[in-house]
């Protein structure tokens, strides 16, 4: 079976996010950047912290609209990547006209207080969340909300052990990282989160414990026997599907619910860059029929604009009150929760779900096409506007440099997106995407890969 996500030395430190120094974005940049851009690179290079997956920098931009990106030089490229914030395109006019009403109208709440807007969005978002999802805390981050999440469960449950899965990603702060499963975030940092307990992903494509073509969900009871050794785990919390993406088996989800339920343990599902329609659903686990006990929101709720992420909890959870789990200083940022609102309003309003899901099958088949022509086409998934390509060798082995090369070439021809895990091409587009939009995508990236055959 094709391998994903291998354990190769070449691909140790593969990441959720594309590598951002190599020799061939330097190539890149040499012959596509002119000399204006250039120097801007060079600028932001000299002032900012250099990290991994961020610093230096691709390129400059100068507008972000709809469902694309224009970058100095006057070039514009349809934004299959947009970090999973923009389920309503860049620069919706109805959340820049919410955010400037509120400017107007309150531009802060101050701690001890409460706002409109910040009642009026937990509201809604607790009539749309699954279940009985009813109790809402917001933060500027998903990271922050991550950690509020992991708060909340030691507390509700008088316990403080956590099982995640490894090649997952909650965020890039100490405490997000010790449950999260990739080595780019954790590795030399030193000791981690007490009690974190990480568990093989449920990873169809490159399964461990090598199901083959029948799938045994193993990996699910795996999950069910490290609770019962371990007998005190707060919660289990994961990505519902991997944003890379990794799409678990139909039943995975019910079958970590009934764990969790048999042991007593929290389910956290982190939806932070899928949630809100990206998969065809508005939440995720709707696709599995599991309502997990909290679920974290991120990125898009702030209609692309705004940081502003959400913990949602069953009313049950609600016995904190003697601690903070968050008390951030923008918790209920008034012009914050007035993008949310509005990002709620055009998602319903422009059936953005529902062109999600539509979009979805439509590239699954055009997908397939591509594949059944072009050998490098390893795999192809996608639930939704979450979508990906994988690129393997003959024998199964990831194809890194072929995918780094593909996106380069993509990039020329106008269509922007990220690799992950060394070899896939992960296209995540706006939700507000055209028929046409993603056709055209589409054939960018099979002159891409035709052209590197």
């Amino acid at each position: 079976m094709p391998s994903i996500a291998g354990s190769d030395s070449a691909g140790s430190l593969r990441s959720e996010g594309d590598v951002n120094a190599t020799p061939r974005r330097t190539e890149w940049t040499d012959s596509a950047l002119g000399p204006e851009t250039r120097a801007r690179l060079a600028e932001d290079a000299t002032h900012f912290l250099h990290q991994s997956l961020s610093t230096p920098c691709l390129n400059v931009l100068r507008k972000a609209e709809g469902a694309s990106i224009e970058d100095l030089e006057g070039r514009r490229y349809l934004d299959f990547h947009g970090n999973n914030v923009h389920q309503v395109g860049f620069g919706h006019p109805r959340v820049i006209e919410a955010i400037k009403r509120q400017l107007d109208d309150l531009s802060f709440c101050t701690r001890r207080y409460t706002c409109e807007p910040a009642i009026e969005l937990a509201r809604r978002l607790g009539e749309v969340a699954p279940g009985d999802l009813r109790r809402v805390l917001f933060a500027p981050g998903g990271t922050s909300a991550i950690g509020m999440a992991l708060k909340l469960a030691r507390v509700a449950t008088g316990r403080f052990k956590f099982v995640s899965m490894w090649d997952s990603f909650h965020g890039a702060s100490l405490d997000a990282i010790s449950i999260g499963g990739e080595a780019v975030f954790r590795k030399g940092i030193g000791p981690l989160l007490p009690g974190c307990e990480h568990v093989p992903p449920p990873e169809p494509h490159g399964c461990p414990f090598r199901c083959g073509t029948t799938c045994s969900l193993a990996c699910a009871d795996y999950v069910e026997y490290v609770l019962e050794k371990e007998g005190d785990v707060a919660a289990v919390i994961g990505e519902t599907v991997r944003c890379t993406p990794f799409i678990p088996p139909p039943d995975y989800w019910r079958r970590i619910r009934a764990a969790c339920d048999r042991h007593g343990t929290l389910l956290i599902l982190d939806e932070i860059p899928i949630g809100l329609g990206r998969t065809g659903a508005m939440f995720a686990c709707e696709h599995y029929g599991v309502v997990p006990d909290m679920l974290v929101l991120g990125k898009g709720l702030g209609g692309g604009i705004f940081p502003l992420a959400a913990l949602l909890a069953r009313e049950s959870l609600n016995v904190a009150t003697h601690t903070a789990l968050g008390h951030y200083t923008h918790e209920k940022n008034p012009v914050a929760c007035a993008a949310g609102l509005a990002t709620l309003d055009v998602i319903r309003d422009e059936h953005l779900v529902e062109n999600a899901a539509r979009l979805g099958e439509v590239a699954l088949a055009r997908m397939r096409d591509m594949k059944s022509r072009h050998p490098l086409i390893g795999d192809i998934r996608g639930k939704g506007l979450l979508m990906g390509i994988a690129l393997n060798h003959p024998d199964g082995s990831p194809a890194i440099d072929e995918a780094e090369r593909v996106m380069y070439a993509a990039l020329s021809r106008g269509l922007n997106f990220k690799v992950t895990m060394g070899n896939i091409l992960t296209l995540t587009p706006a939700l507000i995407l055209t028929e046409e939009e993603l056709l055209r995508a589409l054939n960018i990236l099979e002159q891409s890969i035709a052209e590197l055959e």
